[in-house]
């Protein structure tokens, strides 16, 4: 019998949700995903000194020799994550999503003009636009900025997605790619009632199973990407979902194990169903938000979290440009 991970793949697209080029190597996603804290983990690994410190060299030269350490290094930063999706994109066959800068994902503007020289590097680079996902989080800001950005053929997956408000808003945007965060839904669930969960009955598996039946109900392009699992049970629960990203630990138990998986969920079937469309607009969308406890606690809590582990990416980096040798003067 063929492994949960095989037969996963007939029927949804499985990505990597890691920076660790040797894992995709092993498991053979279709695309890839990163964040901070994933780069984070890649940049402190030996095998991946050498992407480092070419983009702290070629940094720190753009910057001119005087430059502040700390200042170089937050340049680097956008430079690094397009150096790890190059070298990623060498791996699998489709596209990796590279992250905006979490700390303005209140800027509409700003986020336009930091996805606009993120496609700018990877296209000098001789990558095409088609694969590469501009990862942005799912603030009213944030989907306004990947609306536009989508009618420029930049493609956008919206992330630190927790509640249908912010589902439907990004589906109105036109944007390529959501990513509602499973794991993340239970955790808040189970701090909040103390209760454990069985799969069936996961927060985390019913949010992007309604979501997921929305958009096929009413037609929208948007993909659904279920992201932050904590278990493969809560994978097998979202079997037939458009795109899954999974972590390396988790891939390796669905790759390990044979048993029967069933396709939970079916575009078919959700055209059938009996939904309720829901308007939305900014009013609508801040208003949903306030009332959704859980939607508002762990957006601000995942932004948050993005952008500390940009800062000790930041710190880590100007640590490694202290100690690289100063170039030698002819």
């Amino acid at each position: 019998m063929p492994t949960l991970l095989e037969q996963l793949k007939q029927f949804t697209t499985v990505v990597a949700d890691t920076g660790d080029m040797k894992s995709m190597e092993k498991f053979k996603p279709t695309d890839a995903t990163t964040n901070p804290s994933l780069i984070t983990a890649a940049a402190n690994m030996p095998e991946y000194a050498d992407i480092v410190d070419d983009v702290l060299k070629t940094a720190k030269k753009a910057d001119g020799a005087n430059a502040d350490d700390k200042a170089v290094a937050a340049a680097a930063f956008k430079t690094l994550a397009v150096a790890f999706g190059r070298k990623i994109l060498d791996i699998v066959p489709g596209r990796v999503s590279t992250e905006v800068d979490a700390r303005l994902s209140y800027d509409t503007a700003k986020t336009i003009e930091v996805a606009h020289d993120i496609i700018k590097q990877y296209e000098d680079a001789g990558v095409d636009r088609k694969r590469i996902l501009i990862k942005i989080a799912s603030t009213w800001e944030g989907i306004k900025a990947a609306e536009q950005l989508e009618t420029e053929g930049i493609h956008c997956n919206l992330t630190l997605l927790f509640g249908m408000h912010q589902a439907v808003a990004c589906a109105e945007a036109k944007v390529t790619l959501i990513s509602p965060f499973v794991g993340r839904i239970l955790d808040w669930y189970k701090k909040d009632t103390g209760k454990d969960y069985t799969q069936t009955e996961d927060p985390g598996v019913i949010s992007v199973t309604k979501i997921y039946n929305y958009y096929k109900k009413f037609g929208y392009k948007t993909q659904v990407m279920g992201a932050s699992f904590r278990n493969t049970g809560e994978i097998i629960e979202l079997a037939g979902c458009d795109l899954l990203t999974i972590a390396p630990k988790l891939l390796a138990e669905l790759d390990s194990t044979d048993a029967k998986l069933e396709k939970k969920l079916d575009a078919s079937k959700a055209a059938s169903l009996d939904i309720q469309k829901i308007p939305m607009d900014k009013a609508a969308f801040e208003k949903a938000h306030e009332a959704d406890r859980m939607a508002h606690d762990k957006l601000k809590e995942g932004i948050e979290g993005f952008s500390k582990a940009l800062e000790e990416l930041e710190e880590l980096l100007a640590k490694k440009l202290k100690e690289m040798p100063e170039p030698a003067h002819a």
